[in-house]
């Protein structure tokens, strides 16, 4: 099996669980910073389900290109 095939379907996989589960990553943010006072704020963000969709369809594009280039 090739890399774009194998990256497609790790990413189809990745795309079918974001539309299914969800999927968000967090961030630090400097709210404050005086002097030697530093806060900070974890900051989510959510992948959208249409994102999901979106990671799907470029691994699907992957698979066939890769198909494609083999025969």
């Amino acid at each position: 099996m090739r890399a774009p095939q194998l990256i497609g379907i790790v990413l189809i996989a990745f795309g079918a669980f974001v539309l299914v589960r969800g999927f968000s990553f967090t961030t630090k943010e400097k709210v404050v910073d005086l002097g030697s006072i530093e806060a900070t704020a974890d900051e989510r963000h959510p992948i959208p389900p249409w994102g999901g969709a979106v990671i799907g369809a470029v691994g699907l594009a992957l698979i066939v290109t890769g198909a494609r280039r083999r025969a």
